[in-house]
């Protein structure tokens, strides 16, 4: 929906924030001269290396890459889309977005469904509480569930009746409710879907009713079911128990992905707030793109039976393609037989969170598991581990944690192999085996490449010279690839560049990380005159030149030459 909204407006929201004040509403920032210094929301981290810059309008972390305005920082920190990030701002600056007619509608439909379902989470908390929910009020109180935290995560009970809900709702939302699923009309006559169960809002992050997960109360087949996929809600892009999590936590540093509503639950009712339950399968890449979005640390935890290792295995190779410098996966497996809801309750919140501070990371995990069942001290465990994790390593990207975990395992498996590193052929490998690893170096001297780039960030007027620059030299990729696309959107300002970025997704993956690793941007004066001078033909170097190669030749010099010789020689 972002093509929907003026890109002016856009333009003029983002000049309005002040990117200093929406930032330090959520975390805490230093002043550091013109600029803030904090540590980063988006990875774990002791020494501050989040850089905001109000003047300019962006921020910048040297430690994991992250960057961008106030609408890329809202959707990264609170995990809201594009159209949710710019409201949240246009109500901060008191505006209304511009939307056109076709927006108008799509998210009118949008806020007539939720309407629909926050209507039915209200029921069924209600009738919770009434004569009817007695049954499922002794089931909570069994679970060890309290008033308050029942009030907070709006739990509810559906009446077994089939048609309380649908009987009850005002005429203008039995269609929305239809549609969402929560009332099925499959057989004619409109039925509700949850019937004798405890009912489980799901709600996004802004607190919107977007499904519901219900536990039957009887001896139904289906212990929990949950609504079907509808406009409003996407299963592999929630994640329960986040919203909750966030009105009890200022600041999340990391999540803590359980399996069931009533883990998170009973975890909250003993304090540890920072638990979540995905809505699609734990494992799969799309569940773990969206508990990425939120936060940089995420421990799994598991059942430590058959089934708990082997979706624990699913979601450490998912994850090994995602595994970019500054995420932090663990793995927590719980005794046989226990989870998190018995074991808190059993143990404690304190003992709990020992077991999730001990969590093993994901590097020793891969190695435990593919280890598993081997020999190392003979020839043939070792080649077998290399064989069972060659693969894996080979799945993630260029990264310092790579090539730890390549190290780790020639040193498991014997340093006798002159073995391929990840993404290198057979014949580089034996000469790059004493160099240290490319990504664990940080240049911090700005290279003529990165000298550019910044200059297009503070001039994009400067395009047409440094693509012209690039094009003829073969040697500034980043510069050209930047100018290039200044050029073909038109942006010829420092304003019209922070909005065209905030409306192009890929224009921001390939450019947000152009500065990583840079522990100082120059003053943009400096920036200015180092790239006036790279593009500014060097004529004392040229003159330097032909007077050396005049010099060389003096015997044989023409009249010309030796005229040419006196006047670049001063005399």
């Amino acid at each position: 929906m972002s093509g929907m909204i003026p890109q002016r407006f856009v333009e003029d929201l983002l000049d309005r924030t002040d990117l200093a004040e929406l930032i330090g509403s959520r975390i805490t920032l230093k002043k550091a001269g013109a600029n803030y210094k904090a540590c980063c929301p988006f990875h774990d981290e002791k020494t501050p290396s989040f850089n905001v810059r109000p003047d300019k309008g962006f921020y910048h972390c040297f430690g994991c890459g992250a960057s961008g305005d106030a609408i890329s920082f809202l959707r990264e920190f609170e995990g809201l889309g594009f159209t949710e990030a710019v409201e949240e701002l246009a109500k901060r600056a008191g505006l209304e977005v511009p939307y056109d007619q076709a927006a108008r509608q799509e998210m009118q439909q949008a806020r007539t469904l939720t309407d629909a379902l926050d209507y039915a989470s209200r029921f069924y908390h209600s009738a919770l509480a009434g004569q009817q929910g007695a049954y499922a009020r002794d089931y909570l109180k069994q679970r060890g569930l309290d008033d308050s935290i029942i009030q907070q995560y709006q739990l509810g009970f559906a009446p077994g009746t089939g048609t309380a809900l649908i009987d009850a709702a005002p005429k203008d939302l039995k269609a929305p409710l239809i549609e969402t699923g929560t009332v099925s009309d499959k057989y004619g006559r409109p039925r509700d879907l949850f019937r004798n169960r405890v009912m489980f809002p799901i709600r996004n992050t802004r607190g919107k009713t977007v499904a519901f997960g219900g536990r039957t109360l009887g001896d139904d087949k289906a212990k929990y079911i949950n609504s079907p996929e509808s406009d409003v809600f996407h299963k592999s892009r929630e994640i329960y128990g986040l919203h909750e999590a966030r009105q009890a936590l200022r600041q999340i540093d990391k999540l803590l992905v359980v399996e069931g509503y009533m883990d998170v639950i009973a975890l909250a009712q003993h304090g540890i707030h920072y638990a979540v339950a995905t809505l699609g399968t734990a494992t799969n890449q799309d569940s773990l793109k969206a508990l990425l979005r939120h936060v940089r640390h995420i421990v799994f935890c598991f059942d430590g039976d058959q089934a708990g290792y082997r979706a624990a295995d699913k979601a450490m190779e998912n994850a090994l393609e995602l595994m970019e410098d500054g995420l932090h996966l663990q793995f927590l497996m719980l005794p046989d037989g226990e989870d998190p809801d018995t074991l808190v309750r059993k143990e404690g919140a304190e003992a709990f969170e020992k077991r999730v501070a001990g969590a093993t990371p994901l590097s020793r995990f891969l190695f435990d598991r593919q280890s598993e069942g081997l020999d190392l001290q003979l020839p043939e465990g070792r080649s077998e581990l290399k064989a069972r994790a060659e693969p894996l390593l080979n799945r993630m990207p260029r990264t310092t944690l790579r090539n730890g975990m390549w190290q780790e395992m020639q040193r498991l498996c014997g340093n006798q192999w002159q073995t391929r590193r990840p993404g290198q052929n057979n014949r580089g490998w034996r000469g790059e085996q004493n160099k240290r690893p490319t990504e664990a170096r940080i240049d911090v001297k700005l290279s003529k490449d990165n000298t550019l780039c910044l200059a297009l960030l503070e001039a994009p007027e400067m395009a047409e010279e440094i693509r012209a620059l690039a094009d003829s030299s073969r040697q500034l990729p980043q510069a050209g690839q930047l100018a290039r696309w200044l050029q073909e959107n038109n942006i010829q300002t420092r304003k019209a560049l922070v909005a065209g970025l905030a409306l192009d997704q890929q224009a921001r993956e390939r450019f947000y990380n152009l500065f990583d690793g840079l522990e100082h941007i120059p003053a943009r004066d400096s920036t200015l005159a180092a790239a006036r001078e790279l593009l500014t033909p060097n004529e004392e170097a040229a003159r330097q030149q032909r007077l050396a190669t005049l010099l060389r030749n003096l015997a044989t010099l023409t009249p010309e030459e030796r005229e040419e010789l006196r006047t670049l020689s001063g005399g």
